[in-house]
């Protein structure tokens, strides 16, 4: 058979045909226009443009003022295009880590208006990153990648591929992007893991080393902790202010003690729970976060 007999061209085109939808379709472009935050989705790979963003508005945040003025500058800095650091988030279970990067996201665009985009990053997707940031590497606008409760487990090599992103690699990390992570570990690795390594290796001061130096990536560590009961208080009442509930101040006090008492806990996110329960009971609607 040569390219000359009548039958070829019609077999390579066939041939061609067929290898065409084997292959992967093509990424379709990006549209950081389309949205004010994305969720990476690296099977396809693109950004799902988010509709609206659930969040709670930056004045709600009650108990965490340094938390709060430290991500909020960090965060404004980055979006007026001014150096900042790589930000990580730790410590007690539902006291608004997640929750005050989102609405920081949102002062930064109210202040800077289309400045800024929030990237959302799952957990087990966090090998993928390098591909995202070079798709996100050479586009106008700022993207800040957010990975909610990051953490990593024994025999997870997925730290290591995290460390030399954040270190920019050889090409360094793009101008564009900051990486804001949250974790209720301080160094991202279960403390059994962490004295595992110390106790078998052969050298257990680097094995060591190895696995909390992810940590020191990030410029900015911002620590949260448990919430006394004059802070909870306050929690409740800048929600119950902000929706109007109809109770008194003792009345107010009284319920959420006896409901962080049921929970065994103190924190923003009962304080929130709280506050839809108590408003379901009153018969006043929550508006749409």
């Amino acid at each position: 058979m040569t390219a000359t007999d009548p039958d070829t061209l019609p077999l390579l085109a066939r041939i061609a045909a067929a290898l065409e939808r084997l292959a992967p379709p093509p990424a379709p472009p990006i549209d950081l226009g389309a949205a004010e935050a994305f969720v990476w989705q690296p099977a396809i790979p693109a950004l799902a443009p988010v509709a609206r963003v659930a969040r709670v508005e930056i004045a709600l945040l009650h108990g965490v003022e340094r938390q709060k003025a430290l991500i909020l500058e960090n965060t404004l800095r980055f979006a007026r295009g001014l150096p900042a650091n790589n930000a990580m988030l730790w410590g007690s279970r539902g006291m608004g880590k997640s929750s005050l990067v989102k609405a920081a996201h949102a002062e930064a665009n109210r202040q800077i208006p289309g400045s800024l985009v929030l990237i959302e990053i799952h957990r087990e997707d966090i090998r993928t990153l390098p591909d995202l940031l070079n798709l996100l590497r050479g586009q106008t606008r700022r993207c800040l990648i957010l990975c909610d409760d990051l953490s990593f487990e024994k025999e997870d090599a997925d730290y290591k591929a995290l460390k030399s992103v954040l270190d920019g690699g050889i090409e360094g990390r793009p101008e564009n992007v900051l990486f804001y992570a949250t974790s209720n570990r301080r160094h991202l690795m279960p403390r059994d893991m962490i004295e595992n390594e110390r106790s078998t290796a052969i050298n257990p001061s680097e094995a060591t080393e190895e696995k909390v130096s992810l940590s020191d990536r990030f410029g900015l560590w911002i620590g949260f902790h448990n919430c006394d009961q004059p802070t909870f208080f306050a929690m409740i009442e800048g929600y119950a202010a902000d929706l109007s509930l109809p109770i008194g101040r003792e009345e107010l006090h009284a319920a959420a003690t006896e409901w962080s008492v049921t929970r065994g806990a103190r924190s923003g996110r009962v304080a929130w729970q709280f506050i839809q329960d108590l408003a379901g009971r009153l018969g006043v609607a929550m508006p749409a976060r």
